[in-house]
């Protein structure tokens, strides 16, 4: 049984041409709307996990690109073919990783197993059920996922601890075993997956999904003369090289003090240079300024 196309943008409400920022905040604005928790409408739940699905595949761009190319097949090229063991298969397939969920639709059921998912009468599965896995949001602010950390959610009238790892990505999911749905019949209980969020920062500025940019105010005479900044970093002060002759706009690039990578690695942060004029000036501050003035080319330089 083939799974139904569904056009993911459609689902979002974005257009096809939509950027990351674009998906990203239409899903939380969504994902709010009908998260089950919050939502008592019959199909909020499965619009939920439509909602889901959709910035799963939209938000990585090696998935956006294979989606757009292929539209309802884009999977096939995610599905391996077991050639060693059951256990090696499943392993490749993300099953039990505390990082990423992969789900088991009917179809994968059907060309793994043969047969429908209900079993081979097609009748009801009869006896205990797991209970159903459930995903939230984890909004963190950049210095946290950075550091990792610990927080209390309230889910269902239950608070639960929740210890997040350092370096967690934007999208990256962490799994919460046995804190999602109740089970039926003596069923075990689902899974919870929070999907981090990262907030807007109020000094930073995301750059695609790894660096960042940071204001770096400077003086005119450190711009035109050449200083050595401090500049902020998610980790702290850090200090730069302001070369002789900046002009406002410069980057000026920290590599591997931005967002964390798969991998271990990190972004870059890019500080760009804000020069800034005093508001009030002493006496001889402005006897200078004039002397400069007096004395400089009439227009500005490029």
């Amino acid at each position: 049984m083939a799974l139904a196309y569904k056009d993911y943008y459609e689902v979002l409400g974005v257009p096809r041409d939509a950027d990351h920022d674009t998906i990203r905040r239409a899903y939380r604005k969504l994902a709010r709307r009908y998260h089950p928790d919050l939502n008592s409408d019959s199909d909020a739940e499965e619009r939920f996990k439509e909602l889901g699905e959709a910035y799963e595949a939209l938000s990585d761009p090696d998935k956006r690109e294979r989606y757009d190319r292929l539209g309802a097949g884009w999977r096939e090229q995610e599905q391996e073919t077991p050639d060693s063991s059951f256990e090696e298969f499943f392993s490749r397939q993300g099953f039990g990783s505390d990082d990423v969920r992969v789900e088991l639709s009917d179809d994968l059921f059907e060309r793994l197993f043969g047969g429908q998912a209900g079993g081979g009468s097609g009748g009801r599965v009869r006896g205990p059920l797991r209970g159903q896995d459930r995903e939230a949001l984890l909004e963190l602010s950049l210095e946290d996922a950075l550091a990792g950390g610990r927080r209390r959610l309230t889910l269902d009238d239950r608070e639960i601890d929740v210890n997040f790892p350092a370096r967690v990505r934007d999208r990256q999911l962490i799994r919460l075993a046995g804190q999602g749905g109740p089970g039926r019949d003596g069923g075990p209980p689902g899974d919870l997956y929070l999907r981090v969020v990262l907030k807007p920062h109020p000094h930073f500025r995301r750059r695609g999904d790894h660096d960042l940019d940071v204001d770096l105010p400077v003086t005119p005479w450190q711009a035109a003369l050449g200083a050595t900044a401090a500049v902020k970093t998610l980790s702290g002060a850090a200090q730069v090289r302001v070369p002789a002759g900046s002009s406002s706009g410069r980057r000026l690039r920290l590599r591997g003090r931005g967002l964390p990578k798969s991998g271990g690695s990190s972004g870059d942060l890019h500080a760009i240079v804000k020069i800034t004029v005093p508001k009030h000036l002493s006496d001889r501050e402005r006897e200078l300024y004039e002397q400069l003035a007096n004395s400089s080319p009439r227009e500005a330089t490029a």
